[in-house]
């Protein structure tokens, strides 16, 4: 079996005296989705932000293509290969869709001393980037900002996939969109998977997480409550055990015993 993109071995993050991850471990392939899941508080963000080199893990390895890293910045990390795509997706919403498409890895044309942007081949990197992911923006002159939510993630993605990474981290892409949306934004995660990326699929919905996941780990208070291959568990489950199936089973038996005559 092929080296994991990522291994995650026993990772513990602590803020002062807060826990907020405590002995998790996973692994992202090239080629699969990797879903984490949990509540509001469950460890996800922190989890995300030490892949991404935002936060250095205090315990436990990060391996990245088998090799043991510490991240110190979040260009370390991407100059690895892992992008991340935040939920708020750090677009300037006033610019037009191809000048943030380029933000940061602007094409130039030199006149004379100078360096220019060259607006041109920004347009044709954006439009046949778009298109190679079958993505469907007809103005790229218009603000970022005027897109609907999915197609604001879509875009992040195609950028994600166009500069090379090999590991693309989605912060919940579907938690404010409605059922249509959100089934496009998938429909393009999966698209970046059979591109032979890894992808970390970060949500509370198990019902988004189950149709294109691989793996499964789930968080509850900065803990693994269970970690499963797609084989091992079926949605019911998920579900069961991500809305605290037996916390809800037991408060049932309870309930059923008091307004029992």
């Amino acid at each position: 079996m092929t080296t994991p993109l990522i291994e995650a071995v026993d990772l513990g993050k602590s803020y002062g005296g807060v826990v907020a991850l405590r002995d998790v471990s996973t692994v992202v392939r090239g080629g699969e989705v990797t879903c984490v899941l949990g509540d509001n508080g469950a460890g996800k963000s922190t989890l995300i932000k030490i892949l991404a080199g935002v936060h250095q893990h205090d315990t436990g390895e990060l391996r990245i293509e088998g090799e043991s890293v510490r991240f110190a910045s979040p260009r370390e990390a991407l100059d690895r290969g892992i992008a991340t795509v935040y939920q708020d997706l750090a677009v300037v919403p006033l610019m037009s869709v191809w000048r943030n498409f380029v933000l940061g890895s602007e094409p130039t044309r030199r006149y004379g001393p100078l360096r220019l942007l060259d607006r041109n081949r920004a347009r044709e990197i954006t439009r046949k980037a778009l298109d190679d992911m079958g993505i469907d923006i007809r103005d790229l002159e218009q603000p970022v900002g005027t897109l609907s939510g999915g197609q604001r993630q879509c875009v992040a993605i195609a950028r994600a996939v166009h500069y090379g990474a090999k590991v693309l981290i989605l912060d919940e892409p579907t938690a404010a969109l409605g059922v249509k949306q959100a089934g496009i934004v998938l429909r393009y995660v999966v698209q970046a998977r059979d591109r032979g990326l890894g992808v970390v699929l970060i949500t509370h919905n198990p019902h988004h997480a189950y149709p294109v996941g691989n793996r499964f780990l789930l968080l509850k208070r900065g803990a693994m409550l269970g970690a499963y291959d797609k084989s091992e568990i079926d949605v019911s489950e998920l579900t069961r055990q991500m809305s605290g199936g037996a916390e809800l089973e037991a408060l049932q038996h309870e309930l059923d015993r008091v307004v029992s005559p």
